[in-house]
Order: C-alpha cells, then sequence, then structure tokens
C-alpha cells in the first residue's frame, strides 16, 4: 500500500477535501451493499420493488421491502470510517461529504454538510402533498402502510426510486463541491452508478488530485485515480488521520 504519509501530506498541502461515498463505507456499520450475497436485490427484484410506478401502484407491496430496509437502517450506527471523516472535517480539512448512501450516518458521525445524492431513508414524504416528516421505527410497523396526515396518500422514504430524477439542489451542490475541492477521496463505491458516478471525473478535470479506497479496483482506478488504496475505509481512513 502507497505511503499514507504522503496521502496526509497531500491532504496538508491541498486543505480542501470533499469524500464521495458508496455503499462500502457502510458494510461495516451493518448495513449491506445492495448488490452481492446479503444485498436487498437478491431477494427483491429492484425492477419490480424499486421502481417509482411500482409504489405508486402498489404501495403496499413495496413496503414489505422498505420495512426490511428501516430495520436495517434503524439497528445501524456509524463505523470507524463514518467517524474518521466526521474527524476529518473537525480538523478543518473535509468541507463536504457527497454521498450516494440512504442511512443518515454520516451525519451521525458528525459531518455537517452532507449532500445526499440518493436521498435518505430516516425521512418520509408525500408524494401528493409534499409532506415531509421524520422516518421513527414505529412508522415502520403501520400496516399495510403509513399515510398522510395531510391528505391520506401513502408516504414514501425520501429517497430515490428507480424512474425518479436526482434532487436538483443536491445535484447541483454535488458539481459545486467537486468543482472546488482539492482532494477527492473516493470511498466503498463501484463507480457504476450513474449519474452520481460522474462525479469524480468533474473533480479531476477542476485538477482534483484523486485518493481512492476501495476493496477492488474500479472504473475510476485505472482512469483518474491517483492514489489507489487497496482495503476497507474503516482501516485505512484512522491510519491516515494519525499522520495529520
Amino acid at each position: 500500500m502507497e505511503g499514507l504519509s504522503a496521502i496526509a501530506d497531500i491532504i496538508r498541502e491541498r486543505k480542501y477535501v470533499v469524500a464521495f461515498t458508496g455503499a462500502g463505507i457502510s458494510v461495516d456499520a451493518g448495513i449491506p451493499a445492495f448488490r452481492g450475497g446479503q444485498g436487498l436485490w437478491e431477494k427483491y427484484d429492484p425492477m419490480e420493488y424499486a421502481e417509482i410506478s411500482s409504489f405508486v401502484n402498489h404501495p403496499e407491496k413495496v413496503w414489505v421491502m422498505l420495512r426490511e430496509m428501516a430495520d436495517v437502517v434503524f439497528a445501524s450506527a456509524p463505523s470507524e470510517a463514518h467517524r474518521a471523516l466526521g474527524k476529518l472535517e473537525e480538523m478543518g480539512y473535509l468541507k463536504a461529504v457527497i454521498t450516494q448512501n440512504v442511512d443518515g450516518l454520516h451525519q451521525e458521525a458528525g459531518n455537517s454538510n452532507v449532500i445526499e445524492y440518493h436521498g435518505n431513508h430516516r425521512w418520509l414524504v408525500c408524494m401528493n402533498c409534499h409532506t415531509r416528516l421524520p422516518f421513527t421505527p414505529d412508522a415502520a410497523t403501520i400496516h399495510p402502510y403509513p399515510q398522510c396526515d395531510r391528505c391520506g396518500a401513502a408516504l414514501k422514504p425520501d429517497v430515490v426510486f428507480f424512474g425518479e430524477g436526482i434532487p436538483m439542489m443536491e445535484m447541483a451542490r454535488a458539481n459545486e463541491e467537486a468543482g472546488r475541492c482539492k482532494v477527492m477521496f473516493i470511498i466503498g463505491t463501484s463507480g457504476v452508478v450513474y449519474p452520481a458516478a460522474d462525479i469524480p471525473y468533474r473533480a479531476k478535470s477542476k485538477g482534483a488530485v484523486i485518493v481512492e479506497i476501495n476493496v477492488e479496483r474500479t472504473p475510476f482506478t485505472s482512469s483518474i485515480t491517483d492514489h489507489f488504496l487497496k482495503g476497507t475505509a474503516s482501516e485505512i481512513l484512522p491510519e491516515i488521520l494519525k499522520h495529520l
């Protein structure tokens, strides 16, 4: 593995760090990636359960999966990697986290500027009247599904389903941070989900140093990554902090 002290030197010199995170950072927090052996997509066909049209037409069916997902999110806690990013912000280096995750763990670990590209499963939203309220464990027990107090429509977690657009404000904020950062950490993401996967390319095009932490090589590794650190972020990020 490349010298972690060299990575620390880059952070110290360049000062403006943005983290781009995916499912891999939350595996150590108790949330399996959607794809793979333990993932929800092995049990539930995403085209059947995670399409927005499925929710609109059959909310009671989709809520079977959403309840299971909620149980996993509510039982999770920030990993060592999440905590290290919280510490990196506290030290003044990390300016933003752009995450594809919907678990809310970056905020729990102390990050204040979190751009949630795909939404947050800890909130519920009404597609009809746009009411938004916290998603509590109690709400997950309501059958056939939680309903909006204002209009009676089915509530859905405030996450981006297949067939829905990325929230415009989050996309704009992500593009702005990608353009401003001097160092971008790519952490725990396969780089195959678009449009999110475009973000590191934008950072690279604006001159950022790209530091990738992943257990396997990705499309980023051979195209834009300057420093590839193989392993989990929970192992690697705390070690980098020691050098800071």
